[in-house]
């Protein structure tokens, strides 16, 4: 295997907040003769896709946020993103902190095994015009913000309607993000490495209104029928919709690589330990 030209390290901005573990980083990519760059998570991405071209490997430094900032900058060039767990919980990264030179020795040697995961591109559109554009991990979301009012949603999907809805929001998400903000709606569990989209209405208002499974290939379209909202990709980028305005919203065209050192089968333990799934309750003892 050809050793990578160079890898980005992207870090949280609190990252060195206990210890200079940036440096540390530095300093086993130097060893093992890895030329590298440094980005901080905050400070967007505009100026960078240049240098990506370049780039062999992004190691995030951070917890899921940083792991979803690489995802975004390093999916549109195929560059595969390895995740370092700095926060609490690191459903998505790889490695712990002290796992970091092992890690990148097995990247080096090869001893690993790439994963694709669907990315989630949506467009704002007001008349005939595209306003914004963004992309995502985990999903994209529609929902009453400012105003606490119910909002109407005209849904279409290839450009065929399937009906007008009354809910708090829309939320279109990845196979990813169904263990996110899609779970916590009521939304499906879906294995990671599908293509998959779910869409999951936010508090409809009507009982029959229930999460659909979406093949990738389908693109969603959401016109708000009444009432400004907020669109959110992956909890981060924010944009205002207004009355009229359509959200068009579909699966990448190219997948994201992750690197990966477990079994495929991994995503089930992980289910287990650190969302609980399938855990029985232990009854509290009689005071």
């Amino acid at each position: 295997m050809t050793p990578p030209t160079s890898v980005c390290v992207l870090y949280h901005p609190r990252v060195d907040g206990r210890g200079d573990r940036l440096a540390g980083v530095d300093s086993v990519l130097a060893k093992l003769g890895v030329s590298s760059w440094r980005h901080e998570r905050d400070a967007g991405s505009s100026a960078i896709s240049q240098r990506m071209r370049g780039t062999s490997l992004v190691l995030t430094l951070g917890g899921d946020g940083t792991f979803l900032f690489g995802a975004r900058l390093a999916g549109p060039h195929g560059v595969p993103v390895l995740g370092v767990n700095l926060g609490r919980l690191g459903l998505l990264t790889e490695l712990e902190a002290d796992g970091v030179e092992a890690g990148l020795r097995r990247f080096l040697a090869g001893d690993y095994r790439v994963e694709e995961r669907t990315l989630i591109a949506a467009a704002l559109v007001r008349g005939e015009k595209v306003r914004k554009r963004s992309l995502g991990l985990n999903e994209v979301m529609v929902h009453r913000s400012p105003s606490l009012k119910l909002i109407r949603f005209e849904m279409a999907m290839d450009g065929q309607r399937i009906g007008t809805i009354d809910a708090d929001g829309v939320l279109v998400a990845t196979a990813t993000g169904s263990t996110a903000y899609s779970l916590a709606l009521g939304g499906p569990i879906l294995e990671p490495t599908l293509s998959d989209l779910v869409l999951v209405p936010m508090n409809p208002f009507a009982l029959s209104v229930r999460p659909i499974v979406l093949n990738p290939n389908v693109e969603v379209r959401i016109k708000l029928a009444s009432n400004a909202a907020s669109v959110v990709t992956d909890g981060y980028l924010t944009w205002a919709a207004e009355p009229g305005d359509s959200i068009r919203v579909r699966a990448f065209r190219r997948r994201l690589k992750l690197v990966r050192f477990g079994p495929p089968d991994d995503f089930y333990r992980i289910l287990r330990e650190k969302i609980g799934w399938g855990t029985p309750l232990v009854p509290r003892p009689h005071a």
